[in-house]
């Protein structure tokens, strides 16, 4: 028998969406490839994606979400360390081919460990102030993708 999925508390829900952001990344990354649009195309996409969006969602989980969990917490330690390794990928300046296959692959198992695994866990311990913290903290903003290089299309 299948479990019903958890639905996701009010104040979680922007970075659910913003995850989803994040997993269209991956797709676009792939979708370039398949369409052999240049790597260099795709970076430039991804590094705009990398500053505009990832890097606040890192920093707003880890500052704000996170902490709602003991610090030794081994799914805390491993979104810490996928988070770690993420910008390190994004970062590297080698072969820009084989670092965007790494990045559209580890971001996208990255997004469904936190969607599956640890924020349901961090939505059964947090107190309902810790959500209502939240909420004031993380307004939802309307996404706004980068369409000056559409090469996914």
């Amino acid at each position: 028998m299948k479990t019903k999925p958890q639905k996701r508390h009010k104040a979680l829900q922007p970075l659910s969406r913003e995850h989803h952001h994040g997993l269209l990344l991956s797709w676009k990354i792939r979708s370039g490839f398949s369409k052999n649009v240049s790597p260099e195309r795709i970076r430039t996409y991804a590094n705009w994606f990398f500053k505009t969006h990832l890097i606040p969602h890192f920093e707003m989980e880890e500052t704000h979400i996170f902490t709602i969990l003991e610090e030794d917490n081994e799914h805390v330690k491993k979104a810490l360390a996928e988070h770690r390794r993420l910008k390190r990928l994004f970062t590297e300046t080698e072969d820009d081919f084989k670092t965007l296959n790494k990045i559209e692959e580890e971001l996208e198992q990255h997004i469904r460990f936190e969607e599956r695994i640890l924020f349901p866990e961090i939505q059964k311990v947090a107190t309902e102030n810790q959500m209502l913290q939240i909420e004031k903290i993380h307004q939802p903003e309307d996404f706004e993708d980068n369409l000056e290089d559409v090469f996914w299309k």
